[in-house]
């Protein structure tokens, strides 16, 4: 966006001199009058007012007799070239997500689900526009957006499940038995090596 945010080095008066006389002047002409409030908003209402109607009004000696509302409004602002498009992209973010084996995701402290199901298992990248809220993430896969939807408990819980991949069917296994000197022993005695199926030594 063409914008940083650039903070005051720790320990540098001058850097945030501005700032602090705003807070001095802020508490000395509202809030040190404002008493008990019942509620936020009567904070609110009272601190805009200020802000508003004397703040932005009164002589500044920092704009030499100025006031704020006067100097804003007296400086030209070019025009950009920066439009909704660029605005949307520049606030998209992205995150890595593994999808699980029912088909859903979290993003945002919110479970997603996908039509994709054979993504289950695999990570996949996760993007989410910040300018409206209301909009669902989604994930792009072969150069295609997919767009995901808020899961739905009970309909999720009738869907199949995808099918545990082959190394972890092969981990499933019970293990082979394995005895070398057994092995030996038996072939020594002429015994023949017991198979799965239980026919084998005599």
């Amino acid at each position: 966006m063409g914008t940083s945010l650039v903070h005051a080095k720790p320990y540098d008066a001058q850097a945030r001199g501005k700032m602090e006389r705003f807070w001095r002047t802020l508490r000395e002409g509202c809030l040190d009058f404002v008493g008990s409030l019942s509620s936020l908003h009567d904070l609110n209402v009272r601190l805009w007012a200020f802000v508003d109607e004397h703040y932005h009004r009164a002589p500044h000696a920092g704009l030499l007799g100025k006031t704020p509302d006067s100097v804003y409004s007296e400086t030209p602002r070019p025009v950009d070239a920066f439009d909704e498009a660029m605005l949307r992209k520049a606030l998209t973010i992205q995150a890595r997500r593994r999808v699980r084996r029912d088909s859903t995701l979290p993003m945002g402290g919110s479970d997603w689900e996908t039509d994709l199901h054979f993504l289950a298992g695999k990570v996949v990248t996760v993007y989410r526009c910040l300018l409206d809220r209301a909009e669902p993430p989604w994930l792009e896969h072969e150069g295609r957006a997919h767009v995901l939807h808020p899961v739905n408990p009970k309909a999720n819980d009738h869907k199949p499940r995808s099918a545990p991949s082959q190394r972890a069917a092969h981990l499933q296994r019970e293990p082979v038995p394995f005895n070398p000197p057994k092995a030996l022993l038996d072939k020594t005695l002429g015994k023949r090596p017991v198979t799965p199926s239980g026919e084998g030594e005599s």
